[in-house]
């Protein structure tokens, strides 16, 4: 069979493209599937709706509805939150600031109207008390920076017409809640879909599954997730809603000030 120039230069082309994701595919370490995660797009500006049902072993329930906005600047990021209902924790706010500079402590206030009094959460109690009764510390709610953990990428799989990378994290520090993090990444929008937390005795503590995962306005989003600690039966499920992105909001509402006069 003759090649001619045409047919020549597609075999040079794909012997090109073959090498490039094979060298693509070899750079994907544990870090750089990590820090593809972080970078995921999610505008610049995000608002939405929060249900969060509280539902403990024995399976009774309790409802919290709030309102959430937050705000990129620059690598850093900036969130509040409003507790709307019920009314026993109507008006109760929670203010995050999260730097990208790991040698810099995360900025956590939370106004409790109850007592009329703004908690400042540093230290220890951020990354071991739990947000409000739910299964999510808080340090869990904000981004992590990459290198706060040691990422190891364990395989690849492939379930329910979705492939995975399996990713191992580990804290650098031991004062985490948890030794380590298996997370599986959904290839295609980079969202972690299961989320496995160990605790000091390398036990499985907690699993978060984000689920209902669907695009909106060109940005991946769960729509639903659930936090279950399986050793307590005790569950967190929150569905979003009003979900916007890169909307207009002002900058001068990410302050404990603000956040004492409540939405």
């Amino acid at each position: 069979m003759k090649f001619n120039f045409v047919d020549k230069a597609i075999v040079f082309i794909s012997v090109l493209l073959t090498g490039f994701c094979a060298v693509a595919a070899e750079s994907l370490d544990g870090r750089t599937i990590a820090q593809m995660v972080k970078n995921r797009p999610d505008g610049d500006t995000r608002t939405s709706d929060m249900e969060m049902t509280l539902i403990n072993k024995g399976g009774s329930t309790r409802v919290r509805k709030i309102s959430s906005m937050a705000m990129d600047v620059g690598k850093d990021t900036k969130q509040i939150m409003f507790f709307l209902y019920p009314n026993d924790v109507k008006g109760t706010g929670f203010l995050t600031i999260n730097y990208d500079d790991m040698n810099k402590d995360k900025d956590k206030w939370l106004y409790m109207p109850s007592l009329k009094k703004t908690r400042r959460i540093s230290g220890k109690s951020s990354k071991t008390d739990y947000f409000m009764g739910s299964d999510f510390t808080f340090d869990d709610i904000g981004k992590r920076n990459v290198d706060e953990d040691i990422h190891t990428l364990l395989r690849e799989e492939s379930k329910n017409g979705h492939d995975y990378w399996v990713l191992e994290s580990k804290p650098k520090k031991n004062d985490e809640i948890y030794t380590k993090k298996i997370s599986w990444i959904r290839k295609d929008c980079l969202i972690p879909e299961r989320v496995e937390y160990y605790d000091k005795l390398s036990t499985l503590q907690r699993v978060l599954v984000n689920d209902n995962i669907e695009n909106i306005g060109g940005f991946w989003t769960s729509t639903s997730m659930n936090m279950e600690n399986v050793q307590t039966k005790h569950s967190t499920h929150i569905t979003f809603s009003n979900q916007k992105y890169d909307v207009e909001i002002d900058p001068k509402i990410f302050t404990v000030n603000r956040l004492e006069k409540g939405k």
